[in-house]
């Protein structure tokens, strides 16, 4: 990704969204990739070697072409991060079929959320990239305010749990990415009473439970459903 300042110097320059502009410059040759397969090669190279492999110059090569090429087509490494991005949330088409508990149909949102970040890993460092809003991801903002019509609340609480849930999704799909129990091997647990008496302790028998699901019904029911305060 690019660094900050690079982005800032963007937006300073009035740089339009990429999905404003047209799909190439009017100068120079006959084009010879379209838009389509420059995003394509580059979320098929982030897919299998991670985002950190993605320039200008190796997509460019899996195209066959100079890195210089691809300007014609895009002005930046951020432009072609915001059309991966969108490319892949449209993959979340079809939306789930209609419920009639909205949390039920959030939470088959949420699922379709957690297979698309483990199909594209490289997403959960993107995802939340301000510029990378495109007709897609909008597309699914609003079958989420869909969603979320009977609920009677304002039109914030609903965006606030909308990211708040993108979020534990986003969670979830790291600690996969992640997966493993917390060694403690060679530690003296000594000096860590609490620890040592939890670890010690048996757990009770209980019935298996879907931690997923769990956490997103509480986050959305406690969201958008809470009375509000008096303070």
């Amino acid at each position: 990704m690019t660094d900050a300042a690079g982005r800032s110097g963007d937006r300073e320059a009035g740089r339009q969204p990429i999905w404003a502009r047209p799909e190439r410059g009017t100068r120079g040759p006959a084009p010879a990739h379209s838009r389509e397969a420059i995003v394509a090669a580059a979320i098929t190279l982030a897919d299998t070697e991670g985002l950190a492999a993605v320039s200008m110059r190796a997509v460019a090569g899996a195209l066959g072409t100079g890195a210089g090429s691809l300007y014609r087509y895009l002005s930046s490494r951020d432009d072609l991060l915001d059309l991966m991005t969108d490319r892949v949330v449209g993959e979340l088409r079809p939306y789930p079929p209609e419920r009639a508990d909205w949390r039920d149909e959030m939470l088959l949102v949420a699922r379709q959320q957690l297979r698309l970040f483990r199909a594209h890993p490289w997403l959960v460092d993107v995802i939340q990239r301000p510029s990378g809003v495109g007709p897609e991801s909008l597309a699914w903002f609003d079958n989420c305010i869909r969603i979320l019509e009977p609920v009677r609340c304002a039109v914030t609480a609903k965006f606030e749990a909308i990211a708040l849930m993108t979020g534990v999704v986003s969670l979830f799909a790291r600690n996969e990415a992640a997966a493993g129990s917390p060694s403690f091997a060679g530690v003296d647990l000594g000096a860590y009473p609490h620890l040592v008496a939890a670890f010690g302790r048996p757990a009770p028998p209980t019935p298996p439970t879907d931690l997923f699901e769990r956490t997103l019904r509480s986050l959305l029911t406690g969201l958008l459903t809470s009375p509000p305060s008096d303070d």
